[in-house]
C-alpha cells in the first residue's frame, strides 16, 4: 500500500528534460575524460623527456658543445644582438600578452585547472622580472669574464 502511494507521487521527468539530463552527464564525462587524458599525457611526455635526458648525456654534451661552439664563433654584437633579441621576446615589456597566452592555454587549459586571475596577475608580473635579474646577472657576472667587448655592446645596445 505504502508503495503504490510512493510510486503515484514520484513522477518521471518528461522526456526532453530525461534527454537533456542524460546529454550534460555525458559532456560532463568527456570533460572528466579530457582532463585525465592531458594528465596522462603531459606524466608520459615528463617520463619521456627526464628518460632520454638521463639516458643519452653524451648527446646532450655533444650538442651543448655544438651550441657553445656555434655561439662563440659569431661576431660580439651579433652575440649582444641574439641575447637582447631573446630577452625583449621574453622578458620584454611587449611580452605580457605573450605570457598570458601561455598561461591560459599551456597551464589552465591544458590541465583543466578553472582560470585565477589574481594568480595569473600575480604571475605575468614576478617572473618576468625574476627572469630578467637572472639574466642581467648572467650577463654581468659570467659574460663579463669570458668577453668583455660583449658586455660593453650589450649595454650600448641597451641603452639606445
Amino acid at each position: 500500500m505504502i508503495k503504490e502511494k510512493l510510486k503515484t507521487h514520484v513522477q518521471k521527468p518528461p522526456v526532453g528534460i530525461h534527454k537533456e539530463i542524460i546529454q550534460l552527464v555525458k559532456i560532463d564525462n568527456e570533460d572528466h575524460l579530457h582532463i585525465i587524458l592531458h594528465f596522462s599525457t603531459n606524466i608520459i611526455c615528463l617520463a619521456i623527456l627526464s628518460g632520454s635526458f638521463f639516458l643519452s648525456k653524451e648527446e646532450l654534451v655533444i650538442f651543448n658543445s655544438w651550441v657553445q661552439e656555434c655561439f662563440y664563433n659569431l661576431n660580439d654584437s651579433i652575440k649582444a644582438f641574439f641575447i637582447l633579441l631573446v630577452t625583449d621576446f621574453f622578458v620584454g615589456f611587449h611580452s605580457t600578452r605573450g605570457w598570458e597566452l601561455l598561461i591560459r592555454w599551456g597551464v589552465y587549459n591544458d590541465l583543466g585547472w578553472a582560470p585565477n586571475e589574481l594568480i595569473f596577475t600575480i604571475f605575468v608580473c614576478s617572473f618576468p622580472v625574476i627572469i630578467d635579474t637572472c639574466l642581467k646577472f648572467w650577463v654581468f657576472f659570467c659574460l663579463n669574464r669570458l668577453s668583455p667587448s660583449l658586455v660593453v655592446i650589450y649595454h650600448s645596445i641597451s641603452e639606445a
